[in-house]
């Protein structure tokens, strides 16, 4: 992606009202997650900036077409050109027709085409090393030190259920412990531990139930016994997340991260493993076994069975590679044999 160029910052605080409100509709009445507010507002400054001071109701599909060759020119990767084309058409679609706008501009273009490349998982050896490697630790984590145990039993009891259950980042660390209703404050997301399934609320506001393996299910209970340590003092929404730090309040995505990272490389894990890099295994495992693609996409939350169908030639791939080793006349070339 093009570095940010120096007028950008500018550009996001020059946001127009008709932007600012958009992006309030989507934080108050679709519920979308920080993270991609800050996107879409990263992604509507580049425009205004594009722009240079012509009113938004003026700008056309050539004007688009136009923005998306010069950023494209300057270095930025069809992947992020993408990105932006998809923020511009959303704010169009919903601004277009209250500005009266014969149409969307955004509507009809399309950006470089960009390689779909495979993502990255584990091997069911190496899942099973990392998790298996949590799971000493947190016996022998602490001596003396029952905080730092429990920390421990946090961890693996967050990293069975990346695993058992195929979770986003954010949909972990929205879970409360149960549903709870109160002045102030209801459950997003939430554990049903007697139900082996957690309830979660994931992209789009779209509400799913996934199950929770009998590993992450006994990690969980492992972690609930302990995690008053932690928990001690909270307040609000923290007093109910299921997984909480040393403070007491809702455990961030970047300790997630961090502690994931962490493991993963004490466990010999000759890769960098991140949230998505369990998400990708569990879904390229229970399809290698279940070959279910239907139910995998419900479990993952995926709108779309194309995103999910992904997965298929992660499978493939696999299955190329033993085909290659073990049968006796393959006769497959491979790189520099010709």
């Amino acid at each position: 992606m093009a570095a940010a160029t120096p007028g950008a910052d500018h550009a996001e605080a020059a946001l127009g009202q008709p932007m600012r409100e958009w992006l309030e509709h989507l934080n108050s009445g679709r519920r979308y997650s920080l993270h991609t507010l800050a996107a879409y507002r990263r992604d509507l400054a580049r425009l205004v900036e594009l722009a240079g001071g012509l009113p938004l109701e003026r700008i056309s599909q050539g004007h688009i077409r136009r923005y998306l060759g010069q950023l494209h020119a300057q270095g930025m990767s069809p992947r992020s050109l993408a990105r932006l084309l998809a923020s511009w058409r959303g704010f169009y679609q919903w601004w277009a027709p209250r500005a009266g706008m014969p149409g969307n501009p955004a509507a009809g273009v399309r950006g470089p085409k960009a390689p779909r490349g495979l993502p990255k998982a584990l091997s069911v050896d190496q899942a099973q090393a990392l998790l298996d490697h949590a799971a000493a630790s947190a016996q022998t984590a602490g001596g003396d030190d029952a905080r730092q145990q429990a920390v421990a039993l946090r961890d693996l009891a967050m990293f069975e259920l990346f695993y058992s259950s195929g979770l986003r980042l954010s949909e972990l660390v929205d879970l409360d412990v149960a549903y709870v209703r109160e002045p102030g404050y209801e459950s997003s997301s939430w554990l049903e531990l007697a139900e082996a399934q957690v309830s979660v609320l994931g992209k789009g506001s779209k509400r799913r139930v996934v199950p929770v393996g009998s590993k992450a299910c006994e990690a969980l209970r492992a972690w609930l016994e302990v995690r008053p340590l932690l928990a001690v003092g909270a307040r609000g929404g923290d007093a109910h997340a299921l997984f909480v730090g040393l403070r007491g309040k809702r455990i961030s995505a970047r300790v997630v991260q961090a502690q994931l990272a962490k493991r993963g490389q004490a466990a010999g894990v000759p890769t960098h493993v991140h949230p998505h890099v369990l998400r990708h295994s569990f879904a390229s495992h229970v399809l290698q076994s279940a070959e279910d693609l239907r139910a995998v996409q419900e479990m993952l939350g995926h709108a779309s069975i194309s995103t999910t169908q992904i997965y298929t030639r992660l499978d493939f791939q696999h299955l190329a590679k033993v085909y290659d080793k073990a049968h006796p006349r393959a006769g497959r070339a491979r790189k520099g044999d010709e």
